[in-house]
C-alpha cells in the first residue's frame, strides 16, 4: 500500500447516472477510513479549472447514497479537450495538494483522464457511471440497473393503455450507440421487437413480425426501440407500419431524460459503493490510468485507454432469449 498518498481528489463527470453519489460517497469514506484528506471538485473538469474546489468529510456525503444525480453536478468542458487546458487542470490540481484523481463518469470522461495522466503523470482512477452499460472492462456500470427499472415501470403504465386501445406502441429508450437499455427492458417488460443499433433487422423483417403477431390473435404490441436504431426513427416508423398495414394505429412515446433521474435502485447503490472502495484501494495501491470494474461479481481493473476505445460485445443470448419469449 502506499503510504505518501495523502490527500485524493473526485470528480463526476458527463451525463449524469443515477448512483453517482453513492460513488463519491464511497470514495470519501474509505479515503478518511485509511487516513486521507478527500476534495471534491465540482461541475467535472469546469470546475477543476475554475477552482470549484470543496473539502469533504464524512458528514459531507451524509444522506446522499439514495440522491439521483450527483450533489458534485456535472459539465461537459470545451477547454479540457486542448493541452492548455489540461496543462491548466494539473496546475490546479499540484496547487491544491490533491496527489491522485477519481473520474466517475463515462468514455468521454475518461478520454480527458487518460491524457491528463499521460501529459502530467497524475495518477488517475476511473469509476463508470453512465446508464449505457457500453463501458468496456465491467459487466454492468452505475446507472443502469435503476435506469431499466425505471423504463420497465413506464412501459408496464403504456402497456395498460395499448392493451385496452388495440394500439401498437413505439417507445424510444436511450442508446445511441448501445442497446442494452433496450435489450434489457424489452425482455423484461415483455415487448414484442426490440430494435438496437447493434443489430439491424430492417422494416421488412418488424412488418413480418407483427404480421405474425396479428394472426396469433394480439391485436396491441410493444416496440422497444433504441435511440441509435439504424430503421429511420421511431417516428418514421411508426408512420411506415401505420401506411403499410392495416387494423394498427401507432402511437409514439419518447421516454427521454426520465431514464437519467429518480433514486438508485439497491443493486446500484452497491455497485456504486463496491467501486468506490476499490477506486481508493487501486490508487493506494499504486495504480493509475485504471477503470475499476466488476467481472463475474469480482472487482477487476481495465485500462482507462482500453475502457475508453474497446466496444462492449452486445448479449447474443439475451437476443436469442428475446426471440423466443416474443412469440
Amino acid at each position: 500500500m502506499s503510504s505518501s498518498l495523502k490527500h485524493i481528489g473526485v470528480l463526476t463527470s458527463g451525463g449524469d447516472a443515477p448512483g453517482m453519489n453513492a460513488a463519491v460517497r464511497a470514495v470519501v469514506r474509505c479515503a478518511i477510513y485509511h487516513g486521507m484528506e478527500v476534495t471534491g471538485i465540482h461541475e467535472g473538469y469546469t470546475g477543476l479549472l475554475e477552482g470549484k474546489l470543496e473539502s469533504l468529510n464524512s458528514r459531507s456525503v451524509a444522506n446522499i447514497i439514495n440522491q439521483g444525480g450527483t450533489f458534485l453536478k456535472s459539465a461537459r468542458c470545451r477547454e479540457f479537450y486542448e493541452p492548455e487546458g489540461r496543462a491548466r487542470a494539473a496546475a490546479q490540481l499540484e496547487e491544491s495538494g490533491i496527489q491522485a484523481l477519481v473520474v466517475i463518469g463515462g468514455d468521454g470522461s475518461f478520454t480527458g483522464a487518460v491524457l491528463l495522466a499521460r501529459e502530467h503523470r497524475v495518477s488517475v482512477v476511473g469509476i463508470p457511471g453512465t446508464i449505457d452499460n457500453d463501458i468496456y472492462g465491467t459487466d454492468f456500470t452505475i446507472g443502469f440497473d435503476t435506469a431499466i427499472n425505471t423504463v420497465q415501470d413506464a412501459v408496464d403504465k403504456i402497456r395498460d393503455t395499448a392493451t385496452s386501445h388495440n394500439r401498437l406502441f413505439f417507445i424510444e429508450v436511450m442508446g445511441r450507440d448501445a442497446g442494452y437499455i433496450a435489450l434489457y427492458t424489452g425482455i423484461g417488460a415483455g415487448s414484442e421487437e426490440i430494435l438496437i443499433p447493434e443489430q439491424s433487422r430492417g422494416m421488412d423483417y418488424l412488418l413480418q413480425s407483427l404480421e405474425r403477431s396479428g394472426r396469433k390473435g394480439k391485436t396491441s404490441s410493444i416496440v422497444i426501440v433504441a435511440e441509435g436504431d439504424k430503421s429511420g426513427g421511431v417516428y418514421e416508423l411508426a408512420k411506415t407500419v401505420e401506411a403499410k398495414m392495416d387494423g394498427y394505429q401507432s402511437r409514439v412515446t419518447v421516454l427521454g431524460h426520465i431514464q437519467r433521474g429518480g433514486r438508485p435502485t439497491c443493486a446500484d447503490r452497491v455497485l456504486a459503493s463496491r467501486l468506490g472502495v476499490a477506486a481508493v484501494d487501486a490508487l493506494r495501491d499504486g495504480s493509475s490510468g485504471v477503470m475499476v470494474g466488476v467481472r463475474n461479481n469480482l472487482i477487476s481493473l481495465t485500462g482507462l485507454e482500453k475502457a475508453c476505445k474497446e466496444r462492449t460485445e452486445i448479449n447474443a443470448e439475451l437476443i436469442r432469449v428475446a426471440d423466443i419469449v416474443s412469440i
